[in-house]
């Protein structure tokens, strides 16, 4: 089994029991984004794929911030020179790494949750917006910047737009437009709305206790069904949903869920 690094440069990563905190921890400039924190977060992230003993992961920012999107210091330096004829402009090739990064997120068999305080610009709006659940206080900032200094935000917005609709998606990145937490719950960004730190802290408790009621294996098959939908026709969805029904009910958590049902007891997932 591949295991976290002990520590990392630019986050925190820490594991108790079936929980992993990933904390973005670059407070000095908002948690912006630089190649070493999204290279760590793709090995963490890359890793999480193939594990099955971690039910949810928890993605925040040290300092009261979630991230502020994109270090615009540490942008240029990644671009390298122009394409020769024929090749891939670096700068897509470049961007296109960081859709693959959404993408791993977004299809993780875990439960992700975003705690988001601060700031949540850019980068740091689509990490949100692959989130499974979303918690952000009521002073939490969110843009989608990219337009007002001269950028697309490419591999960001498709996620946005399946999160809350094209109309909506047009509106924010078409004016860059900036709102906070009350906005964000209304459009559905965010599933959750607190006054402050203490008051996310107390309902992210809660809700990863929810989660510790669900079957691990069950959430993950029941994810890859709902990402299904909108991008599959309505049959091959059911046909792939009644699959999935099929693979859980035969396998051991619905063995375990249906003896604790009748035996008026937790399941064994929901205790350990």
């Amino acid at each position: 089994m591949v295991e976290f690094a002990p520590k990392y440069e630019a986050m925190i990563v820490k594991r108790e029991r079936s929980r992993l905190y990933v904390t973005l921890n670059r407070p000095e400039v908002k948690n912006a984004l630089n190649p070493t924190l999204i290279g760590e977060l793709k090995e963490v992230f890359g890793i999480l794929r193939d594990r099955r003993d971690i039910k949810v992961v928890i993605l925040r920012g040290a300092g009261n911030t979630f991230c502020a999107g994109a270090d615009l210091k540490n942008m240029e330096q990644s671009f390298g020179d122009r394409p020769k004829p024929g090749e891939k402009d670096p700068i897509a090739v470049w961007n296109r790494g960081f859709g693959a990064f959404l993408e791993t997120v977004n299809s993780l068999p875990q439960v992700v949750v975003a705690a988001v305080e601060g700031y949540a610009i850019a980068g740091g709006f689509g990490l949100v917006c692959v989130s499974d659940v979303a918690i952000c206080t009521e002073g939490a900032g969110f843009a989608m910047t990219e337009t007002a200094i001269g950028i697309v935000p490419a591999q960001i917005a498709p996620f946005v737009a399946a999160r809350i609709g094209v109309p909506q998606t047009r509106h924010l990145t078409l004016t860059a437009a900036r709102f906070k937490g009350a906005e964000a719950l209304r459009l559905g960004i965010a599933h959750y709305l607190v006054k402050d730190t203490a008051e996310l802290d107390a309902k992210l408790e809660e809700v990863l206790k929810q989660i510790d009621k669900c079957a691990p294996i069950a959430n993950a098959l029941t994810k890859e069904v709902v990402m299904r939908v909108g991008t599959q026709d309505l049959s091959s969805v059911l046909d792939f949903a009644a699959d999935k029904f099929a693979e859980a009910r035969r396998g051991p958590e619905a063995g375990e869920g249906l003896r604790a049902f009748a035996e008026k007891r937790p399941p064994k997932w929901a205790t350990e």
